[in-house]
């Protein structure tokens, strides 16, 4: 467990104001989290497998290189990366 102090000449509290900027960042990760999930569901459609078999293809060289095949990677890394930060800050907890 990791922990964070805050110290601020701001005379009033702070932690309302952690809070909404925590919670307004969660809010914004959940769009984009959604955004890429709906990328990467055409891409399946379009290509016809899932995410999973595609990354599993592409790292074995089963597949050509495209355009289309560097984007699906892209996203499915983006996808991992915005998951990890939500789950990171769905995690914080404030001390009282």
């Amino acid at each position: 467990m990791e922990e964070l102090t805050l110290v601020s000449s701001y005379q009033r509290p702070l932690k309302p104001l952690v809070e909404a900027a925590l919670y307004n960042e969660l809010r914004l990760l959940q769009a984009n989290i959604k955004r890429t999930e709906q990328r990467l569901r055409d891409l399946e459609i379009r290509f016809g497998f899932s995410t999973p078999e595609f990354l599993q293809r592409y790292e074995n060289d089963e597949l050509t290189e495209t355009l289309d095949s560097v984007e699906w990677v892209g996203e499915a890394r983006l996808l991992e990366r915005l998951r990890e930060k939500a789950n990171a800050l769905q995690e914080i907890r404030f001390a009282n």
